[in-house]
């Protein structure tokens, strides 16, 4: 699956009220995962995750107070990170289900040619004319279903700070662009193209790259996706960024901000399952700024960012990561 994360700190590479709603569909039986109000959170949770599963286990092996902790991941919508080979029937899947609990699925394309600089997530569609296969598989899927979408993490930033090969970029301005074209001609989906995290850089060296791959047609830009900045340190790169690619609005990944970036150890690794961090904020469109959208939970908690610091490979659960995040939410 994905890591998502953008890397590189040091050169290359409001909340809702909180009550569940009353509504019961899709309701996981062990777990008894619902849906979060529509109001404040119109996206959908998924009652068959990886969290709700831990939830079920946890209190079948009678470990009720660490099945309450990960219950915090289990009740909060979190994005489907779309896999490759199947990318029509399981964005048709996810949204149907999503409509079904009337919310919007939250969905995250990660699939670029050359993706992650051949890191830890390394790895993408094979060329040009698969990633835009994969893409249109996508969009047929969706349908007129309500979905929003994270369009590649890091691939912008990724040319910026050259992790990503010059000789690519042309080719990935274009599918990019071509990309937002074709989701935004879905009839209820929103767009929003990656921009990096407040931590590795200045607004002004990814505003023009933004634009070239698309943003303009795009409904806004997403920011610390699978990164760890807080929100307030968030909200102030998206501004500052959004005033120089036509007052766009964006959305934040609050999913494991709580406790602010990691900072000990190396600079370049401290994106990759820090210790010490904290859930953040609960998915809401209830935000701090009126030019935030949303925050979101992008990366899933606790799922690995990569075989760093004792974790599995990028994008499999990963239970001890996901209590330590949850505990860390009390402090």
């Amino acid at each position: 699956m994905v890591l998502g994360a953008a890397l590189l700190i040091a050169g290359c590479s409001s909340s809702g009220d909180g009550d569940k709603s009353k509504e019961s569909e899709g309701a996981d039986a062990g777990a008894g995962i619902t849906q979060q109000p529509k109001a404040t959170d119109p996206f959908w949770v998924n009652p068959d995750g990886n969290a709700a599963k831990q939830v079920a286990a946890l209190e079948k092996a009678g470990k009720k107070q660490d099945a309450e902790q990960i219950r915090k991941i289990a009740e909060q919508p979190a994005a489907e990170w779309i896999v490759p080979e199947n990318s029509e029937e399981q964005a048709r899947g996810y949204t149907e289900a999503a409509a079904k609990a009337d919310r919007d699925a939250l969905l995250v394309v990660y699939n670029i040619p050359h993706r992650d600089c051949g890191q830890f997530s390394g790895g993408g569609a094979a060329d040009g004319n698969a990633y835009r296969s994969f893409i249109d598989g996508l969009a047929k899927g969706i349908g007129d279903r309500p979905a929003t979408v994270i369009l590649e993490p890091d691939a912008v930033l990724h040319m910026v700070d050259n992790c990503t090969p010059e000789e690519f970029h042309e080719e990935r301005y274009d599918l990019l662009k071509g990309a937002v074209e074709k989701l935004k001609s879905l009839k209820n989906t929103k767009v929003y193209l990656d921009a990096g995290n407040a931590g590795w850089g200045k607004p002004d060296d990814i505003s023009q790259p933004l634009q070239r791959a698309g943003v303009d047609r795009a409904d806004g830009f997403s920011v610390n996706v699978s990164n760890f900045y807080s929100t307030d340190d968030s909200i102030a790169y998206g501004k500052e960024l959004s005033a120089k690619v036509g007052n766009k609005p964006f959305v934040i990944d609050t999913s494991r901000n709580g406790n602010g970036p990691y900072e000990e150890g190396n600079p370049d690794e401290r994106w990759c399952n820090p210790p010490g961090r904290a859930l953040g904020e609960p998915p809401t469109t209830k935000t701090a700024d009126p030019l935030v959208d949303a925050y979101v939970w992008v990366k899933r908690p606790g799922e690995s960012d990569g075989e760093c610091k004792g974790g599995p490979k990028a994008g499999e659960w990963w239970p001890e990561y996901a209590l330590k995040l949850a505990q860390g939410s009390d402090t």
